[in-house]
């Protein structure tokens, strides 16, 4: 928190016994947000899932187009991991639950993991 002092003068009031005038110094405090904890949404490569299921993916859940989607396919299929995107706690874990739970439906070993940043 910034304190941000406030000077204020008595209005003629005796200030202790001695009866001096003096001034006050009020703070106010201005809350300061914290930004949010980012993680890494990563894709892991296996021998199974096929490269135009892994695009979809990308395209549905990442908002990739074509291009981008191939490029990050490519790249976890010759490096073994590929990141998807960067979000906060809440977003990553949604995606990596919908990734999972897809794959999962069309019966596809695709992992997806999240890590912070």
């Amino acid at each position: 928190m910034i304190a941000e002092p406030i000077r204020m003068q008595n209005n003629g009031e005796r200030n202790g016994e001695n009866g001096n005038r003096g001034t006050s110094v009020i703070t106010r405090t201005k809350p300061k947000t914290k930004k949010p904890n980012l993680y890494r949404v990563l894709l892991l490569n296996d021998d199974y899932t096929p490269m135009d299921f892994v695009i979809h993916i990308l395209e549905r859940f990442f908002q990739k187009d074509l291009e981008g989607a191939t490029r990050i396919m490519l790249h976890v299929h010759n490096h073994g991991v590929g990141e998807c995107g960067i979000y906060t706690y809440e977003v990553a874990e949604t995606k990596v639950s919908q990734v999972m739970d897809f794959a999962r439906q069309h019966q596809h070993p695709l992992q997806c993991v999240m890590e912070k940043k």
